[in-house]
Parts: structure tokens; sequence; C-alpha cells
């Protein structure tokens, strides 16, 4: 059995409050594109996974696909599988790749074994994942709040654009983002963005992540600017980054004659 699990980008992301577990409230969109790894299993004798495409370092046991198959063995004790991943998602991008590979991985054993587990059970599962985990089962556009773990459906299509994403050779820390980022009450509530004219999101839709991490890595600045200057209706930081995406009405034509040396591209 094969599936694609694809990466999700954040339409605005407004990190409202920190908690006193430590953890911040959030706001935002997540909003799923086609951008994909492939992710295939079998039935074996013992659970491994192999990988290709993007380097993955470490073990295969600390990989979320693997924690996937644990819970599930815990509870179904469904038997030893072997997985291949083949990675194509960039790794610290803010596009969800490693959580989408593990909620794909879930989708896919309950096929499989024939768990008859319903998109609220898989959810649970994919919840002891990772906070952005659960948004993979059912894998439509939502309003996420709380630590981006709380679910409300949002009317957004943006199926008639082309979305450029963009990832500079550099990695930005989740734990050194939230360090530096200021928590503020949002200016725009994320849950109209359906209501909200494309063009008027570059100065109403925002990620606040953004001030302070461009300080500290002003090529990912320069990515979202390229993206302006190729005619992006809106453009901006997914999560925390480094991956930068454009929202095009109109399909750049000469974009890649634009992009440094390094950076990887989806469009």
């Amino acid at each position: 059995m094969i599936t694609f699990p694809n990466a999700k980008i954040n339409l605005g992301l407004h990190v409202v409050s920190k908690r006193q577990d430590g953890y911040h409230n959030l706001e935002t969109v997540f909003y799923p594109v086609k951008l994909a790894d492939a992710l295939e299993m079998v039935e074996a004798d013992e659970t491994v996974i192999t990988f290709s495409g993007i380097p993955i370092g470490g073990s295969y046991r600390d990989n979320l696909v693997y924690k996937a198959w644990q819970l599930l063995q815990a509870d179904y004790n469904v038997p030893p599988v072997r997985f291949h991943l083949h990675k194509v998602i960039p790794f610290g991008a803010g596009l969800g790749g490693g959580s989408a590979d593990a909620a794909f991985a879930l989708k896919m054993m309950n096929t499989h074994f024939s768990l008859q587990m319903n998109d609220a059970r898989l959810k649970s599962f994919a919840a002891k994942i990772g906070a952005d985990c659960s948004f993979f089962i059912q894998n439509k556009p939502v309003f996420a709040e709380g630590i981006g773990d709380e679910f409300s459906p949002v009317d957004i299509d943006l199926s008639d654009c082309e979305i450029v994403i963009l990832k500079p050779d550099c990695f930005v820390s989740t734990p050194e983002a939230y360090r530096h980022v200021k928590p503020a009450q949002p200016a725009f509530d994320l849950k109209k963005i359906g209501e909200l004219p494309l063009k008027e999101w570059k100065n109403t839709v925002v990620n606040g992540f953004e001030q302070s991490v461009f300080l500290q890595y002003p090529q990912i600045r320069k990515l979202k600017n390229i993206l302006y200057e190729n005619g992006a209706v809106y453009a901006a930081m997914s999560g925390s980054g480094s991956a930068v995406y454009g929202i095009f009405q109109d399909s750049p034509t000469n974009i890649d004659e634009s992009i440094p040396d390094g950076v990887f591209i989806y469009r």
C-alpha cells in the first residue's frame, strides 16, 4: 500500500499568549497543499523504515511514522510492517511534513488492517504525536487555536491559484522562534479569512513570527520579497519557518531566474 502525505501552509499565524504550561496559545489557518512525500507499507517480520529522497538522520525508531506504528501496536496489536518513506517535504520549514507522514501512516494502517477507526479515533492517536498531526486526518482547511490542536471548519478555497513554496538552506528551530516572538492580540479574526478578498491579505493577514525570524534570517525575508516582485498577490512565512510561500492568481513565468542557488522551490 502506498500513500502520499502532503504538506500544509499557515494562512496567517497569531501567537496570542503564553500559557502556564510553557506552551503558547495560537490562532492560524492550516491549508493543505500538493507538495507531498511518498509512504509505502508492506507486512514484514519486523517493523523497520527505509528512506530515500531528502536525507534523514538518526535512527528510524525516532521517526514519527515509527511512533504511529507503536501507538497502534500497543492498542490494536497490529503486526510488524516495513515502511519506505521517500522524503520530499523539507525539514524545519513550517510545512508539517513529519506530522503528515505520521497521520497518513495511521490512516494507512487503519485501512490495511481493517481497524475500523473513525476520524475522531484517528485524531486521538494523531494528537499524541504532535499538535498539528491530527489536522492531516481529514486534511481540509481549518482554523486552529489552542496550541494548534483545536480545529473548526473555515471556508477557504485557493484551488484557482498557484502556490509557490521556497525554502532557503537554513533551519529555524521552533523553540528558538518561540523565545523571540512577542505574543499579541490579533487585529484580524482569521476565522473570517474566507470573506476577505485575496488582494487585501497583504496588509491584513500576518504571521507573528516573521518580525523576529526575519531579523535573524534575512535570507527568508529576501525570498518573501522575491515572491512579491514576481507577482504574488500574497506571500508569507509558513509556521515558524523557514519556508515562505506565495499565492499567485497568474502563474509566474520567470520566477526561477530570481531564486538564489541552493533554495528549494515547489510550484
